[in-house]
Order: structure tokens, then sequence, then C-alpha cells
């Protein structure tokens, strides 16, 4: 039997903190996006539920540009949304998740409703977090790691994991992590899906063609090394120091551009996720 709603939030304060708020709400948190959508499918239930879900609506290959949106929406309302705008996404989240489980004579099993398996989802969108943070300003004080890691809990706790499995402290993380890169696999079919989300080889041609070689470095930069061997991607000391080099430029001259221009496109995501839920609009 599959789970019911998720647990609460481990705190009900409607406007999440400072350090959360500023990182979630900035434009160049984007940036390790793709590389954390790898992260989050490069176990084998995760990336077969994805690959092969029969819900098309808001599939990343049919619909990119919808599935990017209500993402973001659904990582914005976890972090900055209060109970009730909350409760809606789970609501809207589990309605989809519904037609995503395995079929008998399926290699992989998988059931979107599997906690341990959104424990996975919401602890690399907490490495996303941290990444987004190092980039945008760069290595995060303790007290803001802290802070961070307290609000990320959300990313669990929306769904179906209950507050208690949420690892207590980032050292008990840092444990959780550990043990969990060992589960890690890719086989032919989620190898070839991730590696068309590193290309942008769904996208149209134009835009594969304008943006895919820079998305291309920029997922494989952001990847740990653990991912990029699973995906057979290969990755130099050269390229690291590229790397390093092309993220301090962007970073510097994000810092300098106009608030509003640097939370774009989050705050206009945000602005049309909470008129969404004012006015009973679905979500996805």
């Amino acid at each position: 039997m599959r789970a019911g709603r998720g647990s609460p939030a481990p705190h009900d304060d409607t406007v999440t903190r400072n350090a959360t708020r500023e990182v979630v709400l900035n434009g160049l948190a984007l940036a390790p996006a793709a590389a954390n959508v790898v992260m989050q499918l490069s176990r084998l239930p995760i990336g077969h539920a994805v690959a092969k879900s029969r819900v098309t609506s808001g599939a990343l290959r049919a619909r990119p540009l919808k599935r990017t949106r209500t993402t973001l929406s659904y990582l914005l309302v976890a972090l900055l949304g209060d109970e009730d705008e909350r409760a809606w996404v789970r609501r809207e989240v589990n309605r989809q998740h519904r037609g995503v489980f395995s079929l008998d004579g399926d290699e992989v099993a998988y059931d979107a409703f599997d906690p341990d398996l959104q424990l996975w989802v919401a602890a690399c969108l907490y490495q996303g977090a941290v990444d987004a943070a190092t980039l945008i300003d760069g290595p995060p004080s303790e007290a803001t790691l802290d802070e961070i890691y307290r609000d990320c809990a959300r990313f669990a706790t929306t769904l179906q994991v209950p507050a208690q499995r949420w690892p207590e402290d980032r050292a008990a993380f840092a444990r959780y992590w550990r043990s969990s890169l060992a589960l890690v696999a890719l086989d032919d079919l989620t190898r070839t899906y991730l590696r068309d989300v590193v290309s942008l080889s769904f996208a149209p041609r134009l835009v594969r063609r304008v943006l895919g070689p820079a998305h291309e470095f920029l997922t494989i930069g952001f990847l740990p090394e653990e991912f990029r061997r699973a995906l057979g991607l290969a990755w130099s000391d050269e390229h690291q120091r590229r790397f390093e080099k092309v993220t301090r430029v962007i970073a510097r001259v994000h810092r300098r551009l106009p608030r509003r221009v640097r939370a774009f496109p989050l705050n206009v995501i945000w602005w049309d996720t909470r008129r969404r839920f004012r006015r009973h609009r679905p979500l996805v």
C-alpha cells in the first residue's frame, strides 16, 4: 500500500530564514540544476520511474518548460510556502505520482511514493542548495549551512518522508550521503536518458546548438566524481580549472546585476505559483 500524505515540516514559520531565501530566489541557483537532476536519477528505481513514466503531461522530454516550471514551483513552495501552500503542492504532486509505479515483469521495481527514494531526492536537492549557495556568495559559514540544512528538510517532508527520517544534523546527513553513494547505479536506459539531459538533446535544435556545449560543460562540472564515472563522462584537472574560472566570472558578473534581475526567473515563477494557489488552479 502506498503512503498517504506526507508529514508536516519540522518548523512552521511561513517565511523561511534569510540565508535560504537568498539562495532560492537567486537565478544563479539554476546553474547546478541539471547536475542535480542527474544525481537524483542516478539510482535505478528513480531513473526507471522517470525514463519509463506513463505520465506524459509533465515529462521532461515532451514538455521541458512545463516540467522545469513545476519542479521549481515545488522547490519554492517547499522552502518559502506556508502550511496551506505546501499541502496544496503535496496534493498536486501526489496526483501525478499515483501513475508512477512499475508493472509486473519490469526489470526494476519502483513506486513514486516510496519514502526511501523520496529521501534520496530530497538529499540531492539539499546538496544542490549548498552548491548554489557556494556559487552565489562563496563557501557558506557553518551557521548558514546549518540554517539551509534545517530548511531543506522540507524537500522531504512536503512529500511522504516522515520528519524523523531526515538526518538530525549535517554530520548525520554526511553519514547517510556516504552510505547512499553505494546505491548509485545506471543501466543503458538511464545512462542514455541522463546523457540526453546533460547534452540537451531533447531540446529544440537551435537551443541545443546555442546552449548545448555550455550546458554540458557546467553540468559535468557540478557533478561529483561518483556520478561522472557512472555516466562515463571524462573530466580532467584542466577541465576543473576552467570550470572554476568560468563559475567565478559568472558569479562576479551576476552579483553586479540589479536585485530583481538577479532573482529572475525564480521571482516570476514564485509569483505565478502563488497566483495559481490563490485562484485554485492546478500546478501540474
